[in-house]
């Protein structure tokens, strides 16, 4: 397949990292996920040069003296040093029949999925696609194989946009992803899917936090780095192009809480002087809640209960709830908490938007419409305030109907092991395969 060329920005970055526990900066290398100075753990966020607002910049000129629309018309506010043609954006539109079904006067839906009919094309049907061309647009000229571990949707998206641009990737992934690994095509050898049989999410995070560390290998970073959580934050500022102004509540199912941090961290950017940032409300899939005890009791989920959720790609573990710039202090700065739902509510919710706006959504999604839905019926919204559901995926169903699919053949197959340490036995073994060739590993493109 031949790669499609990014347009590369000329000159310095337009930005400056930002430690937010010491107020360190640091010039961005493409690469860097953690302040080096001895402090507590803390995000490093981002500092743009170019004008805030509600109408973000439509990107810059690239070298062939085009201006990027979709995801990249927000490129002065993403951390990047390249942009990639017709990479489609978040969809923000009235939601008024489902907004009345849920006792909502003023609803807006970021739909961030596959809906041809409202513009909506995001090739693996979630929000992800988002953080994962902006975290290839972020990385150097050469850079190293990125390790990342996914429940799924960060695997699909990933894997896609690094085989349209041949970035290599290894996605460590548990088995029962694979069902939502499908694309147009097959993917580029270098992008190199290991599947966990029978691990859990967690399993796969520990995993490649151990093959992260090889030689010629870099974690990804997930929450740490700076451009998921401006991709992702997107959604904002569209969000804000779209309304005329900030929405007073958002609201998004969480797994990390990565990209309700993001929004916080955009709407802080664009904000007016006068204006509130949005009241955050971030949604979970019982029984497995991490961020809903944490926030609410300072406990965890229990250990056993990570494969019950309708929502697995809401299962992360190891949410960065105590980060500094992290979950607690967008909660507080916000106003904000956290929400939980079952399962019988979840698909519920589905069957509600399919019904009055037509197309599939996510567990996900469903998750954070059950939510809100409950919110309301609670008093904790208003109905007369303006709210921004974040559609974190929607349209696979459609999708599949539209375009043939292939699924992804798996680069290796670890069973996890019963006993022993699971991590340690399952990378060394992977470990023992991983010879990439030096045009696998060449430059981004």
């Amino acid at each position: 397949m031949s790669p499609v060329r990014p347009q590369v920005r000329p000159g310095n970055r337009h930005y400056t990292l930002v430690c937010s526990s010491c107020g360190s900066r640091y010039e961005d290398d493409g690469l860097i996920l953690d302040c080096p100075l001895p402090h507590e753990p803390a995000f490093l966020r981002t500092e743009y040069s170019a004008p805030t607002g509600y109408s973000a910049p439509a990107g810059y000129e690239g070298a062939g003296g085009r201006t990027d629309t979709g995801l990249f018309r927000h490129a002065a506010l993403l951390p990047v040093a390249r942009t990639f043609p017709g990479v489609p954006g978040p969809v923000v539109r009235r939601a008024d029949r489902l907004g009345r079904r849920i006792g909502l006067d003023q609803l807006w839906v970021a739909f961030n999925g596959y809906w041809p009919e409202h513009g909506a094309h995001l090739p693996t049907c979630t929000f992800k696609d988002f953080e994962a061309y902006t975290v290839l647009g972020r990385l150097p000229a050469a850079p190293p194989v990125l390790v990342i571990p996914s429940a799924g949707n960060t695997a699909a998206a990933f894997a896609w946009a690094a085989t349209l641009h041949q970035v290599p990737c290894l996605l460590v992934v548990p088995d029962t992803a694979l069902a939502g690994l499908r694309f147009p095509t097959p993917l580029d050898p270098c992008v190199r899917v290991v599947a966990l049989d029978g691990a859990a999410y967690s399993d796969a995070i520990a995993c490649a936090d151990l093959l992260a560390r090889l030689p010629g290998h870099q974690a990804e970073g997930g929450s740490r780095n700076v451009g998921r959580r401006d991709g992702l934050g997107t959604v904002m500022l569209a969000a804000a192009e779209a309304i005329g102004r900030l929405p007073g509540t958002y609201v998004q199912a969480v797994g990390s809480g990565t990209g309700a941090i993001g929004a916080h961290e955009a709407a802080r950017r664009i904000r007016t002087d006068d204006e509130a940032l949005p009241r955050l409300m971030m949604c979970q899939n019982a029984p497995f809640a991490p961020l809903f005890e944490a926030w609410h009791h300072g406990g965890r989920a229990p250990a056993d209960r990570e494969h019950e959720p309708l929502a697995r790609e809401l299962t992360n573990r190891r949410p960065p709830f105590t980060v500094r710039g992290g979950v607690h202090d967008v909660l507080t700065e916000s106003g904000g908490d956290v929400l939980r739902v079952d399962n019988v509510a979840a698909l519920a919710a589905m069957d509600l938007f399919d019904e009055t706006e037509g197309i599939d959504i996510e567990p996900g999604a469903g998750v954070a419409l059950a939510a809100l839905a409950d919110a309301v019926r609670a008093g904790l919204v208003d109905r007369d305030e303006l709210v921004l559901l974040n559609i974190t995926g929607g349209g696979r169903a459609r999708q599949a109907r539209d375009l043939r699919l292939v699924p992804a053949e798996p680069w290796l197959r670890v069973p996890w092991p019963t006993t022993g340490d699971g991590p340690a036995m399952v990378a060394e073994q992977i470990g023992r395969h991983l010879t990439y060739a030096p045009a696998a590993a060449g430059a981004a493109r």
